[in-house]
């Protein structure tokens, strides 16, 4: 299955995905915790957190999230069927197409409000 072609990126492309919003999931618990020493520093780290370089990792983030999300459900159905290896590459394809069709309405948003804000100098 894991021989340098779709079974390899899938697979690749999880433990990315994966690594990606572990890093996410500690930035957030750390801005979400920053509330300990006042409004003064969390609001601080929270203007940090929208110049437009951090909106465009939150867009890759949720790009992970899609991936790893719709690759695990592939992971499962090829785990709990007779029928998932066999149609693993197919499956994979699936997936890719799952992920643009859902992340481009988001990019359509999006996209727009971060060049707005890197534009404008941050004002929304």
């Amino acid at each position: 299955m894991y021989r340098g072609r779709e079974g390899q990126w899938a697979f690749f492309l999880h433990r990315i995905s994966g690594i990606a919003l572990l890093l996410w999931l500690l930035i957030h618990t750390l801005n979400i915790s920053s509330a300990m020493w006042g409004p003064a520093v969390s609001n601080r780290l929270m203007v940090f957190f929208h110049v437009p370089i951090f909106q465009v990792g939150l867009l890759l983030v949720t790009a992970a999230a899609l991936y790893h999300s719709f690759n695990g459900l592939r992971i499962i159905i090829m785990d709990f069927t007779g029928w998932g290896v066999k149609y693993q590459r197919q499956l994979w394809y699936g997936v890719i197409a799952l992920c643009v069709l859902v992340a481009v309405p988001g990019l359509i948003l999006t996209v727009p409000r971060i060049i707005h804000a890197a534009t404008h100098g941050g004002a929304q």
